[in-house]
């Protein structure tokens, strides 16, 4: 059973849509029918609240680690279970009509999880990418595919098939963001404009 229980733990911590009860709690509004729609960090701070944005965005990259790190505590050897559980538990949640945020935050957490160096990667290409070219999306994706790579060069290579599938989950999620940056149409971080059928900084 404890491989069904790492993955059901994992799906119930990602699938808690912080953003969209913070917002509810605050009397912020329904995050869902708010800006993009999305549940992530970017569309809570459409709000206004800057410090709801930052607490969700905490919060969902705490749910990855904690997941991560609680199955490794009750089963050694399960987290990959847990960390696949709480990313798609997290992008297609079953209370939200499995509409759910784009990964970002909650495969940092995971990252963080599995393996310190490959979670402070990710979080130095993020923060470099987002500030040198202020496209957030961009910098969400560049990270999620660090993932695999920086754990096959640190000689990880039990889970970079892990990370690869949730790194292509997140790629998945930011399909739009894609077109948009073939386009050469998507949003800057800052800009007064910002599309609001999308999220581009995931979440």
């Amino acid at each position: 059973m404890a491989p069904f229980a790492a993955l059901l733990i994992g799906y119930l911590l990602g699938s808690i849509p912080f953003g969209v009860l913070l917002t509810r709690m605050t009397g912020a509004g329904d995050l869902r029918t708010i800006g993009s729609g999305n549940i992530g960090a970017t569309n809570v701070l459409r709000t206004g609240r800057k410090g709801l944005a930052a607490a969700t965005l905490l919060l969902d990259l705490a749910k990855g680690l904690v997941a991560v790190l609680a199955v490794a505590w009750m089963w050694p050897g399960e987290q990959p279970l847990a960390a696949a559980g709480v990313l798609i538990g997290h992008c297609y949640p079953v209370w939200l009509r499995f509409r759910g945020g784009k990964g970002v935050a909650t495969l940092m957490g995971v990252a963080l999880g599995l393996g310190w160096p490959i979670g402070l990667v990710f979080a130095l290409l993020w923060l470099a990418l987002l500030a040198g070219t202020r496209v957030s999306s961009l910098a969400g994706m560049a990270a999620a595919i660090s993932t695999p790579v920086t754990a096959a060069i640190l000689g990880n290579f039990d889970i970079v098939p892990l990370l690869m599938a949730l790194a292509a989950i997140v790629l998945w999620k930011h399909r739009a963001n894609i077109a948009r940056l073939i386009d050469g149409t998507e949003p800057r971080v800052g800009k007064s404009k910002v599309d609001a059928t999308d999220d581009p900084a995931g979440g």
